[in-house]
């Protein structure tokens, strides 16, 4: 079964888990910037839990299925139409034949996440069918996907709950995205990075006081803030050191670099904090011109967070696949 890219939208590209283990090769890991809206989208249609799924920024993609199709929509709130016809999100939808989705703009977020029963068939790189757009790596050769292009389905079992017909059919049930979703008024936590001590003493109190905004240059490589400047007490001459996805790093400009899921894995501006990996998604979903302030966590605080939420992710996953099988 073909899917048809009819119009990209602002920054499409197929993600799963992403593909760790390859720093030492200079590989980034990449895959899904919010973690638990493309798990969850998996869940709802049955996929396996490392299944590609599409990602789409600010305004989706267009596109035609030629067959039949059971997928479902989760992350930010999105404006989906089938033939005219709202399509709800957080919940499994089954489109007939010849269907056309329409991914409009996003009210509230920034990404979103469109999972498709059988996942995406493109080829595995490094173990990953995740694009990273920064290492040029993945399907479409780690390109964005653009009009005319076509995705391939993969293989799924025929699903009675559910089954095609000529009219769009939506799930009596589905999940309420709160849990899940990122609040913009809520600050995000940070851990003291390496070279936290290295700011002047007015910039270490504005770290976790002073409010900044996600600049219009963010990508899936990193979240620029914009706001107030913070400095050092003397200029640095660093080597490069190892980076992940959370580091917030000061260039010079003296307006810090919040690293995303395609950070390089190394890198030579200071290190002035790490953001807690429970936050990631949150970061995810902040738009150019949200608030981004952050308060001090711990080591500790954050591996607890993150084994909360994971917790919490995974008797989600068995009460929808439960529900599923009961359907």
């Amino acid at each position: 079964m073909s899917v048809h890219v009819l119009k990209p939208g602002l920054l499409s590209s197929l993600q799963d888990g992403g593909r760790a283990g390859h720093a030492a090769l200079g590989v980034g890991r990449a895959g899904a910037m919010d973690w638990p809206a493309w798990r969850l989208a998996n869940a709802l249609v049955g996929n396996a839990p490392d299944a590609a799924a599409l990602e789409f920024t600010l305004v989706g993609p267009s596109l035609r299925f030629e067959r039949a199709a059971v997928i479902a929509l989760t992350g930010a709130v999105v404006d989906a139409r089938v033939d005219d016809q709202r399509l709800p999100g957080w919940t499994c939808c089954v489109l007939p034949a010849g269907s056309v989705l329409q991914l409009g703009g996003m009210k509230q977020g920034c990404r979103g996440y469109l999972a498709m029963r059988g996942g995406f068939a493109v080829p595995l790189v490094l173990g990953s069918r995740s694009t990273d757009l920064h290492a040029r790596i993945g399907p479409f050769g780690g390109r964005a996907l653009q009009a005319g292009d076509v995705l391939q389905a993969g293989h799924s079992e025929p699903w009675p709950q559910l089954a095609p017909g000529e009219r769009l059919q939506v799930l009596p049930w589905g999940l309420d995205p709160r849990p899940w979703f990122d609040d913009v008024h809520v600050p995000l936590a940070l851990l003291r990075g390496h070279h936290h001590d290295r700011l002047d003493e007015a910039s270490q109190q504005a770290l976790f006081r002073a409010a900044f905004t996600i600049s219009k240059d963010s990508n899936r490589t990193a979240s620029r803030l914009d706001g107030q400047r913070l400095d050092l007490r003397e200029p640095l001459e660093l080597i490069s050191e190892a980076t992940l996805p959370g580091t917030l790093q000061l260039p010079p400009s003296g307006q810090p670099i919040l690293l995303q899921a395609e950070a390089p894995v190394t890198g030579g501006y200071p290190r002035i904090g790490q953001l807690a990996a429970v936050d990631l998604a949150r970061l995810a979903q902040r738009r150019p011109g949200d608030a981004v302030c952050f308060r001090e966590t711990t080591l500790a605080e954050a591996a607890q967070r993150l084994a909360h939420r994971e917790q919490r992710l995974r008797r989600l996953i068995e009460r929808i696949e439960r529900r599923l099988e009961s359907a």
